[in-house]
């Protein structure tokens, strides 16, 4: 979209496009997508770097191109004869759902996708899937995925409360799922992920992945659609209990801030390979308990000794919180870990005792005598 703006979509976008209705890069945001490049030349770059590569696509077919009845790659077909006019994004106003009771819908995502595969893309957020939720666009974009021979990653989005009845065809044709509505650096937004994360995270394996959405951390808003430029309006305490929901959970990290001028605390949140072996090497996540504003989570490491705790403070004020050992899986000899602080917590052998700012966590390693390190 070449004239892309924050605060909001533009209606009628002049959506850069091909011959066959698919979008393409635009050259002035893009300079690497000139002569219909596309995004390989980024994607060579960014694999030479040995990172991967995604982008975000929304669902359905350009407007744009049903108005001009471009033709389908590959068909008889032209872009209006496939277009559900019908099925349009509350907030989105570039494309057109597809009618897929004609063939020609399945033929226009094998195109855009094997496009995708040529630039080399490894990854594919599909926007305006879950809400509500299109069974048959999910479907149709996931074999166009396989037929494409590239392994790419997909996933869904936005999921306000997406339920646990759709399991079993996500995992058939996604790699994650958004579970709720856009996320942002606001404490009501992380609040509500508890109850979210706590439904989903006994689900959480290598067939699928929920997702509680992006991270709001760090310098936020440079082009946002919502509020200015900013660092994040979310406490220091409150950035560490939304990580710690997200690592125990086991919820994919998707950072929504810029890396480059985000101040150094951020980092170190982000790069703690203590916290970080949690997401990584835990199993048997789940909520424990949940009283008042006290909420416990545990979960075990894949080497079946190892024990992980989160301890998480609602309250608005600092708190002093007292925790049974055998509420968080512990037992009297082990020793307790604070992994964001770096500190050994001592404890009595029966309690645990901690003092937790407003809105704040602890996430706590558990290791019997003897374990290595």
């Amino acid at each position: 979209e070449p004239t892309a703006r924050a605060h909001g979509y533009n209606p009628d976008a002049p959506v850069v496009l091909d011959a066959y209705g698919r979008q393409l890069p635009a050259p002035n945001r893009f300079p690497s997508a000139v002569a219909g490049a596309g995004f390989g030349p980024l994607a060579g770059r960014v694999h030479d770097l040995g990172l991967r590569f995604g982008l975000h696509i929304m669902r359905g077919i350009p407007r744009r191109a049903v108005a001009a009845r471009l033709p389908v790659a590959g068909t008889g077909f032209t872009a209006d004869e496939i277009a559900d006019t019908g099925s349009v994004c509350p907030w989105n106003s570039d494309n057109y759902g597809l009618d897929h009771d004609h063939p020609g819908a399945q033929a226009y995502y094998d195109a855009q996708v094997a496009q995708f595969a040529a630039w080399g893309v490894d990854f594919v957020k599909a926007d305006d899937m879950l809400f509500p939720y299109h069974e048959r666009e999910i479907t149709a974009y996931a074999r166009a995925i396989e037929r494409s021979g590239r392994p790419i990653e997909l996933s869904l989005s936005p999921g306000t409360d997406v339920s646990l009845a759709r399991l079993g065809h996500l995992r058939q044709t996604a790699t994650m799922w958004r579970v709720c509505d856009d996320l942002w650096d606001r404490w009501t937004d992380v609040e509500a992920q508890f109850t979210r994360m706590a439904r989903w995270a006994p689900w959480q394996n290598e067939h699928g992945w929920a997702d509680a959405d992006m991270l709001p951390l760090g310098h936020l808003g440079i082009r946002a659609e919502r509020g200015e430029d900013r660092l994040s309006n979310l406490t220091p305490a409150e950035q560490t209990s939304l990580l710690t929901l997200w690592l125990i959970s086991r919820s994919p990290l998707m950072m929504g801030g810029d890396l480059p001028t985000s101040p150094p605390e951020t980092i170190a949140l982000l790069t703690n390979d203590e916290a970080l072996d949690i997401l990584w090497h835990s199993k048997d996540n789940r909520e424990v308990l949940r009283e008042r504003d006290l909420i416990l989570w545990t979960a075990t490491d894949t080497d079946s000794r190892t024990r992980y705790a989160a301890v998480f403070s609602l309250a608005d004020t600092p708190s002093q919180v007292t925790v049974p050992l055998g509420s968080i899986g512990a037992h009297t000899s082990d020793q307790i870990r604070e992994v964001w602080t770096h500190t050994d917590t001592p404890h009595d052998g029966h309690h645990l005792h901690l003092e937790l700012p407003a809105h704040g966590a602890a996430l706590l390693r558990l290791t019997p005598p003897g374990t290595p390190a």
